[in-house]
């Protein structure tokens, strides 16, 4: 059976917040004690082991920490998600960008998990200086590039409630990431990308906020949307990687302040059978294992890409 993989992008409340310019931020509110177990319960029910991306400020205070040693005991691995979750990390320099890799290590560690392998840029952001310092930091893979068309739609459907910035006009990218494989590959620099799965031919999202706007309109018309993701997979012979988000099992009133994101109309009962729906759907047709299992099951014999090639917005 062929490799798929799930991951999770354990991002908080405060982080959305902050993305969305909402200045509610500051007092960084979590969502994280109703969500990690909850995610934990629907992983377990699966059967599966997965990689979790945490954001080193969350992981350095104590319902982070704690959630970081549920995920950890429930037997999954621990990526690094950047420590302030700022998707324009395009914008850091290397000194920057090197302290923010070394402080969510060093808080992902403290709260007991062992040190990170693999890592998301949150926003899908990644730039060659960042490659750069996750190879000399021992990285074995990146996760952070998304290989669709839909950004700038995704970022005007965003803007749309958000305060208008320079941080807000550079959100998710532009339409050149459709030009970036779907498949996995070693970047010159040495990491793997594992890149998020689209879908194959159209190039458009298929993880859980996606599924989750269309369930609002048609349950119905999800499933079918997935399906047809998973059969397109298995023609062209893709591995998919499924991103998850807490969002993905929370309700509107679990998550105040977030009723601009997708899906957020959909109950929390509704959305944990949907994800239960997916992962074993997913099950029905791949071996699922966590990004740095799948990392590892890829071999050597990868296509090497350019880190010159990468845009540069994100």
């Amino acid at each position: 059976m062929n490799v798929a993989s799930v991951s999770l992008d354990l991002d908080n409340l405060w982080a959305y917040l902050k993305t969305h310019g909402d200045p509610a931020w500051e007092r960084m509110p979590s969502f994280l004690a109703a969500a990690t177990p909850r995610l934990l319960e629907v992983f377990g029910e699966q059967g599966l082991s997965t990689t979790v991306f945490v954001v080193g400020a969350d992981a350095a205070r104590d319902d982070g920490a704690a959630a970081v040693a549920a995920i950890t005991a429930a037997g999954h691995e621990v990526g690094n998600h950047s420590f302030g979750h700022e998707p324009w990390l395009h914008r850091y320099s290397r000194p920057e960008l090197e302290a923010e890799v070394e402080r969510t290590e060093d808080a992902i560690a403290a709260a007991g998990a062992p040190r990170p392998v693999g890592f998301r840029g949150p926003g899908y952001s990644v730039t060659p200086e960042l490659l750069d310092v996750l190879a000399e930091r021992g990285y074995r893979y990146d996760a952070s590039t998304l290989p669709t068309w839909i950004g700038p739609l995704a970022r005007r459907y965003h803007n749309r409630s958000a305060p208008s910035t320079k941080d807000s006009a550079e959100l998710f990218g532009g339409f050149s990431k459709v030009l970036a494989p779907n498949r996995a590959y070693r970047w010159d620099s040495g990491p793997v990308e594992l890149p998020v799965t689209t879908m194959p031919l159209l190039r458009v999202p298929i993880h859980g906020s996606y599924l989750l706007q269309l369930h609002q309109v048609s349950p119905a018309a999800a499933r079918g949307y997935f399906r047809t993701a998973l059969r397109l997979c298995r023609v062209f012979g893709v591995s998919p990687s499924l991103l998850l988000h807490p969002t993905d099992v929370l309700s509107a009133a679990e998550a105040p302040g977030m009723e601009f994101f997708p899906g957020m109309a959909v109950s929390a009962t509704h959305k944990v059978e949907l994800l239960g729906w997916v992962l074993g759907a997913l099950r029905r047709h791949f071996e699922v294992v966590g990004t740095g299992e799948h990392v590892a099951r890829l071999g050597g014999n990868l296509r090497v890409r350019g880190t010159t090639r990468l845009e540069r917005s994100g």
